[in-house]
C-alpha cells in the first residue's frame, strides 16, 4: 500500500494514526476541535456505516468503516494531548485486546463453549466482574441509544432483573390491534395479530406511528415516557418491589 508520501508501508492502521496526528498538527479547523464538538459526527458516520450494512455495496461498507475508524483515531489523538489525563491509539487497543481476552475465556482460556449461551455466560460473567462496583443491570445503558433500541435493551435488563418481559407491558396487546389507523395504507395486517416476521412488526410500528400521528401525538415522546415507567420497574425489582402486572 502507498502512503502519502509516495512509500510503502506494511502497517495501514499505524500510517493511519499518523496521518491523523499530522492533520491534527497543521490543520487550523481540526485543531479547534474536541470530544464534544465530535459527537454529531460520530452520530453522522454511525448512522452513515448502519445504511451501508442494510442496503449498500461493499465499496460502500469499507469507506464508511473508515469513516468510522477515522472518528476513533481523532478522538485517541485528542486524548492524547490532555493534560491530566493523556491516552492515545494504542492505550485504546491495549485496552481492547485485553477486554475481548477477558470476555473470551473459551477462545483463549481453558473454559468451554459449545452453544452460543455458553459463550454468553462466560462474557456475562467476565463483564459482571469487570464492572463490580455497578449496583444496577441499568447501569451503563444510554439513554441517547433509539428509543426502539432501548426499548429492546431495557426488556432484556427487565428479564435480567426479574421480571418478565411478557408482562411488563400496562396495556392489553388485544387493544394494540384495535387502535384506529390514521393512513390506511399502513393497516395491512393490522388484524392479522402477532407480526410473524420483521417485515410485519415493520408494518405494525409504522401502523401505530400513523396512528400518533393521526391522533396529533408524538410517537417518540410517548415510547420514551414509557421507557421511564419501565427503567421504575426495573429498580422497583432489584429493590425487592415487584411491580404488580397492570400497573
Amino acid at each position: 500500500m502507498s502512503t502519502p508520501g509516495g512509500g510503502e508501508t506494511s502497517d495501514p492502521l499505524r500510517e493511519a494514526a499518523d496521518v491523523m496526528r499530522a492533520v491534527r498538527d497543521r490543520c487550523v479547523w481540526t485543531q479547534q476541535i474536541d470530544h464534544r464538538a465530535l459527537v454529531p459526527y460520530l452520530v453522522e458516520e454511525s448512522a452513515e456505516l448502519i445504511d451501508a450494512v442494510e442496503d449498500g455495496s461493499r465499496d460502500e461498507l469499507r469507506e464508511e468503516l473508515g469513516d468510522l475508524l477515522w472518528q476513533v483515531l481523532f478522538h485517541a489523538e485528542i486524548a492524547s494531548r490532555d493534560v491530566d489525563h493523556p491516552f492515545d491509539i494504542d492505550d485504546v487497543a491495549r485496552g481492547l485486546t485485553d477486554k475481548m481476552v477477558r470476555r473470551h475465556p473459551h477462545v483463549f482460556g481453558d473454559a468451554v463453549a459449545t452453544t452460543p449461551e455458553e459463550v454468553l455466560v462466560h462474557w456475562n460473567a467476565a463483564k459482571a466482574a469487570e464492572k463490580h462496583e455497578r449496583r444496577s443491570v441499568l447501569d451503563g445503558v444510554s439513554e441517547r441509544m433509539p428509543s426502539l433500541a432501548l426499548a429492546q435493551k431495557l426488556l432484556s435488563k427487565a428479564a435480567q432483573a426479574g421480571l418478565d418481559p411478557a408482562r411488563v407491558q400496562r396495556a392489553d396487546e388485544s387493544a394494540v390491534g384495535s387502535l384506529p389507523l390514521g393512513d390506511q395504507v399502513y393497516s395491512r395486517g393490522s388484524d392479522a395479530g402477532r407480526p410473524e416476521s420483521e417485515a410485519e412488526l415493520g408494518e405494525a410500528l409504522l401502523g401505530l406511528v400513523a396512528t400518533a400521528r393521526a391522533n396529533g401525538w408524538d410517537a417518540e415522546r410517548a415510547l420514551r415516557e414509557r421507557l421511564r415507567g419501565l427503567e421504575r420497574d426495573i429498580r422497583a425489582a432489584e429493590a425487592g418491589d415487584v411491580p404488580p402486572r397492570g400497573r
